[in-house]
């Protein structure tokens, strides 16, 4: 038997039973689940990723819906659960959903959701902010200066890379991959080169018209350019910054092979999922090529690195916090518990998951609606015409 599991309780006689399995920021969320009848119970539990077991124990025998975070293993054991408690939603806090058997949740009428629209600004900051702190090498002189050793001006202590002029590479120019490309086609006035499925028409009008603007005002216009294949991205970017979605086609899409197209010098962010690159590779291409350099904020096997990248000075890593910002995290928040709040009373579903700032509005009520059911379709539930 499961042991006792610490929980915070919100709104004890409550007609419907909400789990967070996690605290998280902010407290309008908790303030909308309650004003709507609902009791919250936050697990308190000091532990950093819930066991299967843990969760079990915390839905209990009635448990109306469940918000959840990426590190917690939602398959077919929790949704039974779930189901068998009178569960009918689950909302991850986060736009990725890797960690949920969806084929499960449909199988016992749970409706997933998930918090997409308010991570694109602030993930594309974080990846930016590894940009600059890989190609100027801050952390190893931040070190170097908290250890006493900064004795004096040297012409050649820590020379970085200038990145006005160069060339940025993206690799899946989506939302948040153009977001970023904005940022230092504009902020450092880099020119562009990026590769996606899809053209991106908006982020290619951009470019050009900050182009002519710096031509008109006497300075050399930035360029873009759309690859043909991935490889030219690898081939003639200075800076590459990885956006793709994970998937069968882009797992280790960044290996042994790809790295040696890449410049002796360059640089290489990831902000996006782990598993797109080959982690072993990569420590491998750091060691043998000491000027290449790395931004990273998520790791092949989270929460570990693979031996040897941590004691690799040319690289940066930081613990998967891309979407770390106050706002965005307490948007999150709000977000997958409006997602079960919606479920739970049968709202309809939102008609555009990533137009959801009407949802974070304090100073107003949100619409009634779920923002983010990512299996809608397959459960039949009703579109919101709002």
């Amino acid at each position: 038997m499961a042991k006792p599991i610490s929980i915070e309780v919100w709104n004890p006689s409550g007609k419907y039973r909400v789990v967070s399995t996690k605290p998280m920021p902010g407290t309008r969320w908790i303030n909308l689940l309650t004003a709507q009848d609902c009791r919250v119970e936050i697990c308190t539990e000091k532990k950093t990723i819930l066991s299967v077991e843990d969760i079990l124990a915390l839905i209990g025998d009635k448990c109306d819906g469940v918000i959840g975070q990426l590190t917690e293993d939602w398959g077919e054991v929790l949704f039974a659960a779930l189901k068998r408690a009178g569960g009918t939603a689950f909302s991850n806090m986060a736009v990725g959903y890797n960690n949920v058997d969806v084929s499960a949740a449909n199988k016992y009428g749970v409706a997933v959701g998930n918090t997409p629209g308010v991570l694109t600004e602030t993930t594309a900051e974080l990846a930016a902010a590894l940009s600059l702190a890989a190609a100027r090498r801050i952390v190893e002189a931040d070190q170097f200066m908290r250890a006493g050793l900064y004795d004096g001006w040297l012409p050649h202590l820590f020379v970085g890379n200038l990145l006005k002029g160069q060339t940025v590479g993206v690799i899946g120019a989506g939302r948040i991959g153009s977001a970023y490309a904005r940022m230092m086609v504009e902020g450092f006035k880099m020119n562009l080169i990026y590769y996606d499925l899809y053209q991106a028409t908006r982020l290619e009008k951009f470019v050009t018209a900050y182009g002519q603007f710096l031509k008109a005002n006497g300075e050399q216009p930035v360029t873009w350019k759309r690859a043909a294949t991935m490889v030219d991205v690898l081939r003639e970017a200075d800076l590459i910054s990885l956006h793709p979605v994970l998937d069968k086609t882009t797992y280790h899409l960044i290996n042994k092979d790809s790295l040696a197209i890449m410049k002796k010098e360059a640089i290489l962010v990831n902000a996006s999922r782990g598993p797109v690159i080959d982690e072993a590779a990569l420590v491998e291409h750091l060691k043998a090529n000491p000027m290449f350099r790395v931004g990273l904020d998520v790791f092949e096997d989270e929460p570990y690195m693979k031996p040897g990248l941590a004691e690799l000075k040319n690289a940066v890593v930081v613990p998967h916090i891309a979407s770390a910002s106050k706002w965005t995290r307490e948007g999150m928040a709000t977000l997958a518990a409006l997602n079960v709040l919606g479920k739970i009373k049968g709202f309809p579903i939102w008609s555009d998951p990533n137009q959801v700032v009407v949802f974070l509005e304090e100073k107003s009520a949100p619409p009634l609606a779920c923002p983010s059911i990512v299996n809608a379709k397959h459960l039949g539930l009703t579109a919101s015409k709002l």
